[in-house]
């Protein structure tokens, strides 16, 4: 029996921190090699980090990343040990997404990527070229800076298998195990027993695990050892990587990284036997189907991964065990953890001060703040265990000297020193939120500020009047529609104006030097129903919900009221959503839904009908008239859905301003990234809304013809 152990690895890289992105690598091969591992892989485009987007062009980026690897294989660490590493490499002029597998300072193979990820958030086929001559390699000539440390002139370029004194092993590049015929059913059956998955895959709700089936599925038919390796941390962009490498023996999960850390470097490591993947294969079918199976070049190598002829056999190692059981976050957790290791990480790395959170007394704010304090949670657990990264970017930001022996051990300490919030008040305001407000900010420990800004408001008012000799009126005082959302916008844009001073200033006015980050709080269907003013309060550096559902962050928060302790948050959960910017009478409380003409949870549905299943507004009306007609007539679900087209058409312009938003949802309307639309459409759709109506007009009423069953059926 020969006993492998085998190492998948999470890095939490930065797209071109070419430094710290070796040190980081380097530092998992020690941790690798200290556990006795013999292979260890890491995660997509490792060396450059995976978000480099056109950077990809430049011939720097490759010119570094050779840099990078000459120093890779130079180091003592990489002796006595197979390395999967990736990078981008130009091939006959032309850029490829590449594995470099090393072994004891020299080049193996480099291995391009097949199959590229090319929608969503996902542009490879921008960048990279797909190795289309599969099975196939070709002489690979190395730069003058490899030839100085290995010796080599070329090495093979191409898709093949590297083959040990004592196994086979086969490398996937995370799109492929995705495709249809993804190729390590072709690599097993020609012998391969190891695969290696380097990753760059993100974070969102619910994704996780189609992850896991997809690796447990990898294996179960074919047999083998599969080894996954993905990125976790913010890298620069809209995305978490959440990290989670996993190791997978004959379609059983064996080994499992965390899905969300505040590490720089976590090694994921297990003993496995290799002579279970041959007993697992031993079945006649598969046996026929493999003796039939196409060539791949082996790439061999004098090593072998097990130690030697009885390798494992009262050695001290410990076979991993077939009863791991995967970890799995429910959606609120998810929500708790992943932006909260994102804000981290953009904080840290853009080297600023804190954020700053307009806080408004409503859920939205409420949420984004919620995600700041679990972040000074985390910090605080990290803290405690000694995390030696963590609190030493934790004493920078807090303003301490290197040499300080503080540590932040209590989250709402830290957020006092960081997190800073304001309620900026307005005769519309209610004392229902001023309270909420305050009540939060003292429960999570946030530096609070509370104003009424009615000055600043009138003095805008004041000059517009002066200029031209009339004064606009809100509708409930008999003023037009124009007028009405004029007195709102300017309310809205500046708690904008006044968010970035508050957040420019208020370190200096502690006594501190440096800025804070202006956090939004815009939620994914407001953003889709274009409920927000232009460069209002939801314009900010970055916004840690604006790819959550409403629905999600009631959730969220009535998690966080218990996990974490905070009572106060019952109030947020039991208020009713509202913008407060027109005047509050005996008769009139202005109310979003109201304001919006749909629910939150038929936004939801709007928005993944449109983007997830991509449909038009007819589509849209055919689906729903299935789904809504117990309750709705086809004609109300018609003007439900010609609404829904309208205004966002009509508002789709809000979305190229949108500020940057953590990717937790499918259907986020970010123009910027994520969902790539005009933002000048025919928001009346003639032709379109003239087919619904003729349809609409011919159908069966089947519905029960109950008002108050609309709210809860699509709830």
């Amino acid at each position: 029996m020969g006993h492998l152990i085998t190492v998948a690895t999470s890095l939490n890289q930065w797209s071109l921190d070419f430094q710290g992105n070796l040190e980081r690598i380097l530092a998992s091969i020690r941790i690798a090699k200290e556990r006795g591992a013999t292979l260890r892989v890491g995660p997509e485009l490792e060396v450059t980090g995976y978000g480099c987007q056109d950077h990809f062009l430049e011939g720097d980026t490759c010119l570094h990343s050779w840099e990078v690897l000459a120093k890779i294989l130079e180091s003592e660490d990489t002796q006595g040990i197979l390395c999967d590493i990736g990078m981008p490499v130009m091939h006959k002029n032309v850029i490829y997404n590449c594995r470099v597998v090393i072994y004891s300072g020299k080049i193996l193979l480099i291995r391009p990527k097949m199959w590229l990820a090319n929608d969503g958030n996902y542009r490879e086929l921008r960048w990279f070229t797909p190795w289309m001559k599969h099975r196939y390699t070709e002489d690979h000539y190395l730069p003058r800076i490899i030839h100085a440390v290995t010796g080599q002139t070329k090495v093979p370029f191409g898709d093949a298998v590297v083959s040990t004194v004592d196994t086979c092993i086969g490398i996937e590049l995370c799109e492929e195990l995705f495709t249809p015929s993804s190729p390590h059913i072709l690599m097993g059956l020609d012998g391969v027993e190891i695969f290696t998955n380097s990753s760059g895959s993100h974070h969102e709700l619910r994704k996780l695990y189609t992850r896991v089936e997809l690796i447990k599925e990898a294996t179960m038919k074919l047999g083998g050892i599969y080894l996954y390796a993905n990125q976790q941390g913010c890298d620069g962009d809209r995305l978490y990587y959440d990290g989670c490498a996993m190791i997978a023996v004959n379609g059983h999960i064996i080994a499992q990284g965390s899905q969300f850390s505040m590490q720089d470097v976590e090694v994921v490591s297990a003993t496995i036997d290799i002579e279970d993947v041959r007993a697992h294969r031993a079945t006649s079918s598969r046996s026929m189907q493999a003796a039939g199976a196409e060539r791949y070049q082996r790439i061999e190598v004098d090593f072998a991964l097990s130690g030697g002829k009885f390798s494992g056999i009262a050695d001290g190692r410990t076979l991993a065990s077939r009863t791991f059981e995967v970890r799995y976050h429910r959606p609120e957790e998810e929500i708790a953890l992943g932006p909260a290791c994102w804000l981290w990480d953009y904080l840290r790395r853009s080297r600023t001060q804190g954020y700053f959170v307009p806080l408004s007394g409503g859920i939205d704010s409420c949420a984004t703040s919620i995600i700041v304090f679990s972040m000074c949670r985390l910090v605080a657990e990290a803290a405690v265990r000694g995390d030696e990264q963590v609190i030493a970017d934790a004493r920078r930001i807090a303003g301490e000297p290197e040499d300080s022996s503080y540590l932040p051990s209590d989250p709402r300490e830290f957020a006092k020193r960081i997190f800073h919030t304001c309620y900026m008040g307005t005769e519309n305001s209610s004392t229902e939120t001023r309270a909420r407000a305050r009540q939060l900010a003292e429960a999570i420990g946030s530096y609070h500020t509370d104003l009424n800004m009615d000055t600043v408001v009138t003095a805008i008012l004041s000059l517009f009047s002066f200029v031209t000799g009339v004064k606009p009126q809100y509708r409930i005082h008999g003023g037009s529609a124009a007028e009405n959302l004029a007195l709102q916008n300017i309310q809205a844009r500046l708690r904008m104006v006044l968010s970035y001073m508050f957040a420019q200033l208020l370190p200096w006015v502690r006594g501190r030097s440096g800025g804070l980050l202006v956090l939004g709080s815009a939620n994914v269907d407001e953003s889709l129903r274009g409920y927000l003013t232009k460069y209002d309060c939801s314009s900010a550096d970055v916004n840690p919900i604006g790819a959550i559902s409403k629905t999600d962050l009631k959730r969220f928060i009535a998690y966080a009221r218990d996990a974490f302790e905070l009572p106060i948050l019952e109030d947020f959960l039991d208020a009713v959503p509202t913008a407060e910017l027109e005047p509050i009478t005996e008769n009139y409380v202005q109310a979003d839904e109201a304001d919006m003409g749909m629910t939150y949870d038929e936004l939801s549905v709007f928005g993944r009908l449109r983007k997830v299943e991509k449909c038009g507004p007819y589509s849209v009306f055919t689906k729903l008239v299935h789904e809504w007609g117990s309750f709705l007539s086809p004609v109300q679900i018609a003007e439900k859905v010609k609404l829904f087209f309208f205004e966002y058409a009509r508002n789709r312009h809000k979305m190229t301003t949108l500020t940057p938003s953590y990717h937790a949802e499918q259907y986020s309307p970010d123009d910027n990234r994520f969902d790539l639309r005009p933002f000048l459409y025919p928001s009346r759709f003639p032709w379109q809304f003239k087919k619904i109506d003729e349809v609409a007009a011919t159908l069966p009423d089947r519905s029960n013809k109950d008002p108050e069953g609309v709210k809860t059926k699509t709830a």
